[in-house]
């Protein structure tokens, strides 16, 4: 049996973790076998502990590649991709670091290569609108020019590019940001799709399984500009223990007030957010928040009841050194009203990306 294999790329912030386990619900429905990668630099990743939710059959169906992007371990990438063929994966989705590129010669390539019996879909790359408007100069930038270039070279490379989020704009401007989208990647397919809604999500999928060719171009990289634009981003994933003492509110006024928190202090430090996220987790279920960007707002969905424990994971990537955003972390959590919730970091995690150095990586495209 031929498993397939779709690449999801994307800048922090984009919808990637969104838009993989909308995919797995869908095609779980449609009665295939689905498996799930995650990619991260460090353990701890909220987006594992989403997509791992729903029970103990779910979690079997998903792997995380920590430590590194999935180009500079190749191999952990094919142990992880073998482990879900093994468990009876028909489909594998995968989620390579928002801070990645050059996938199509790291990964594609080396994939089309050594591994012909997985059958690989188009390389997908998903843009924010706010990032895109950013990356066409009509909106100003916090971001360092070096990760916008990295952004850049995200959508060069795809074999499609989506622009997410199109719930969250009007039609007309829908339509003159797909118009400016094609107009500035005339070689590159380039389609709408709303991750958090569904809408698109079915076009895309059958696109997906229709379509054989994949990673059918290798661009240029400036390995020295790449390797600023992710080193100019702190790295934060952190594990603690949450504990209610004399108060019956949710944890997902909980969550807002400690998003609002890291919020302001970094609006204090004008810091630009790559994503900061967290799930709250009990045994009823999961509240998750997120925040894409330093005039953004935060989002909160809460699925878990009230309860006097609750597990925090919580990740930041954030435009400042991480000495600074561990410090900064460390002390609004400290900070929190101790006769609301008590707050016990288990683990934290702070760095900065090392350079890329990629297992493999091909100057030319793989023919069959």
């Amino acid at each position: 049996m031929t498993t397939k294999l779709i690449l999801v790329g994307g800048f922090l912030g984009a919808g990637k973790t969104t838009l993989l386990r909308a995919a797995a619900e869908k095609l779980t429905k449609r009665g295939q076998v689905v498996g799930l990668i995650t990619n991260d630099q460090a353990p701890d990743l909220v987006d594992t502990a989403l997509l791992s939710a729903g029970g103990p059959s779910r979690k079997e169906r998903v792997r995380e590649v920590a430590g590194s992007c999935f180009c500079c371990n190749f191999p952990g990438f094919i142990d992880a991709v073998s482990s879900l063929i093994d468990q009876g994966a028909q489909t594998i989705i995968a989620e390579p670091v928002g801070s990645c590129t050059d996938l199509s010669a790291t990964i594609l390539q080396p994939l089309k290569d050594r591994y012909r019996n997985i059958a690989l879909a188009p390389l997908t790359v998903l843009v924010d609108p706010t990032r895109l408007l950013e990356h066409l100069g009509e909106k100003p930038s916090l971001m360092d020019v070096d990760a916008r270039y990295i952004l850049r070279l995200q959508m060069e490379e795809a074999d499609r590019v989506l622009l997410n989020k199109i719930d969250t704009l009007s039609v007309a401007e829908r339509g003159r940001l797909l118009g400016r989208l094609r107009a500035s990647l005339p070689n590159v397919p380039v389609g709408g799709i709303s991750a958090m809604t569904g809408e698109g999500l079915d076009t895309w999928l059958d696109e997906m399984f229709a379509t054989a060719t994949a990673g059918e171009r290798v661009v240029e990289v400036d390995y020295d500009r790449y390797a600023h634009g992710e080193a100019v981003l702190g790295w934060l994933n952190m594990v603690g223990d949450l504990r209610q003492v004399g108060t019956n509110q949710t944890w997902g006024e909980h969550a807002r007030r400690l998003m609002n928190q890291l919020h302001g202090e970094l609006q204090n430090r004008r810091a630009e957010i790559g994503h900061l996220k967290l799930v709250i987790a009990n045994e009823s279920g999961q509240c998750v928040a997120n925040l894409t960007r330093l005039d953004g707002e935060v989002m909160v969905r809460d699925g878990a009841t009230p309860s006097e424990r609750a597990e925090l994971t919580l990740n930041a990537r954030v435009q400042m050194s991480q000495e600074d955003l561990e410090q900064l972390t460390r002390s609004v959590l400290g900070g929190l009203p101790d006769d609301e919730v008590v707050a016990e970091i288990r683990t934290l995690r702070c760095l900065m990306p090392g350079r890329p150095t990629p297992s493999y990586r091909y100057e030319h495209v793989v023919t069959a």
